[in-house]
């Protein structure tokens, strides 16, 4: 069931500034390894907020969040954009590790 319906759209924005900071927090190891405990945990923290705050999101689904955000359409560039160019593409690749 989705999470947000009765949501204010100051609550709303709130969450996707939250989410924008999870992505921020790969930016700033993005020339790490993908693999690497911190970025695999980042990768949790993401899908736990995802749940917490929108839907279930199950490794399916996780899997396929990482490739829409490393597609090169808005998802890429508004993440790019915040926390730092290449930054979309390696939470994709943290994911797609995470979700094997």
């Amino acid at each position: 069931m989705r999470k947000t319906k009765n949501r204010s759209d100051e609550e709303i924005k709130m969450i996707n500034q939250q989410l924008m900071m999870i992505f921020a927090e790969f930016g700033k190891i993005k020339l790490e390894k993908y693999e690497s405990e911190e970025a695999q945990n980042l990768v949790k923290k993401l899908q736990n907020f995802i749940t917490d705050n929108f839907y279930n999101c199950s490794y399916e689904i996780l899997s396929g969040l990482g490739k829409m955000y490393a597609s090169g359409g808005d998802f890429t560039k508004n993440i790019d954009e915040f926390a730092g160019e290449g930054t979309a593409v390696f939470v994709n690749k943290a994911i797609e590790y995470y979700c094997k």
